[in-house]
């Protein structure tokens, strides 16, 4: 098994195998950086990949009322996170684009 990276941040380390893919933060040569992100997810219907949903209220003063807002995120799912269920909560960080929609990679699973 290769050797663990540290990624710069303090999370949990994975328990899963890893399956020699480089697109993985803690033992390919993916760099993560920018934002961290907490949500749930929404859908895992793709291949290493998964919708992040976060909810957000806003207060908007004509109508002096909250509104509520949901924004899509799409993470790569590295194999050493393991599998994730809808509904479940997860924690991305911002990398490289991978894909035309995904920018952001699973770094954590679970209680957060």
């Amino acid at each position: 098994m290769a050797k663990i990276r540290d990624i710069g941040i303090d999370v949990k380390t994975p328990e899963g195998q890893w399956d020699g893919n480089e697109n993985c933060p803690f033992y390919g040569s993916l760099r993560v950086r920018g934002q961290i992100i907490e949500g749930k997810v929404s859908a895992v219907g793709m291949d290493s990949s998964i919708i992040l949903e976060r909810e957000t209220t806003r207060y908007m003063p004509k109508y002096e009322r909250y509104q509520k807002r949901t924004h899509r995120y799409s993470a790569h799912l590295p194999s050493c996170i393991g599998e994730v269920s809808i509904g479940e909560r997860v924690r991305v960080m911002e990398c490289r684009p991978l894909s035309k929609t995904v920018k952001f990679c699973v770094i954590e699973k679970g209680d957060l």
